[in-house]
């Protein structure tokens, strides 16, 4: 049973610890995820990005599948299936297929047009008992084609947003989606703890996870970051176990090439990736 991301946030926040946000690509990722979680009694958050939501055949696969691994898994732990950077078309299009969260990614609107489209989505939101996420300044680096620079969320929009009562808050620190340059700054922590002051007790988000030194993430959480993002670390440990099965030719032994075989290395390798992240963010035993 799918749950809104409001009590296992507002949990983390109150605890000092962050939910990991895992984004799905397939049937395998979301296994494995899930799995995984289940296994270190973690709350999870599984992402789906409208690029990713296209690829597995629309919304409406994406609830079939993860409603129907919940019960045959037999999983215990909270978990919330969320649009990740939602355009208005893309959040409506979730909350009729069944999501539990949502996130409306506004922050290319003049702020108005933002103030004015989280309004009516957070009514909504409400009214099903689901949890919305809203952004205030660009995450930098490539999401789905879009490129940015990472730049620093304004405080006084932060307030701003978080007064139209969304549940979570994706505030820019410098943070990019992607590998982080060589040249990166990196977080500012200054932008993050004057967010939170205006905010107070409304769970912050961190996108971008991969790449971000472990420090950091820890002194993030401790500045009021309760769920963080992960994407592009699963799919590197994924393709690198992939790479090493058919390069040492085990796709040509007996029935290596059935996909069960072929893929069964790249989800053992999301397992291990995320519950690295989740002993990281502090969430094993939390569910």
């Amino acid at each position: 049973m799918l749950v809104s991301a409001k009590e296992m946030l507002t949990k983390a926040k109150a605890g000092k610890y962050a939910v990991g946000q895992f984004n799905i690509n397939n049937l395998e990722w979301t296994k494995s995820i899930l799995l995984t979680a289940e296994e270190l009694k973690s709350p999870v958050i599984l992402g789906v990005s409208e690029g990713a939501g296209k690829y597995m055949c629309g919304y409406k696969t994406v609830v079939g599948m993860v409603n129907g691994m919940l019960e045959e898994l037999g999983i215990t732990v909270p978990v919330a299936l969320h649009l990740d950077h939602g355009s208005y078309e893309g959040a409506k299009a979730c909350i009729e297929a069944g999501f539990s969260s949502i996130m409306f990614d506004g922050s290319h609107y003049p702020i108005e047009e933002n103030v004015a489209k989280t309004k009516e989505l957070v009514a909504v939101c409400n009214e099903k008992g689901m949890s919305i996420e809203a952004e205030v300044g660009s995450i930098g680096g490539e999401e789905d084609g879009v490129v940015g620079a990472g730049e620093c969320a304004d405080p006084e929009e932060c307030k701003m947003i978080a007064d139209l009562g969304v549940t979570m808050l994706a505030a820019g620190i410098g943070n990019i989606h992607g590998k982080y340059p060589e040249n990166w700054a990196g977080l500012s922590f200054e932008t993050l703890d004057a967010v939170q002051q205006l905010t107070g007790d409304m769970p912050l988000v961190l996108h971008g996870g991969t790449g971000i030194p472990e420090d950091m993430i820890k002194k993030a959480i401790s500045l009021g970051v309760s769920k963080i993002n992960v994407n592009t670390e699963c799919q590197l440990s994924f393709a690198d176990a992939t790479r090493k099965y058919i390069e040492a030719g085990k796709d040509l032994e007996g029935k290596g090439f059935d996909p069960r075989k072929l893929l069964a290395p790249g989800a053992e390798a999301i397992k291990a990736t995320v519950k690295e992240k989740m002993e990281l963010f502090g969430s094993v035993g939390k569910a």
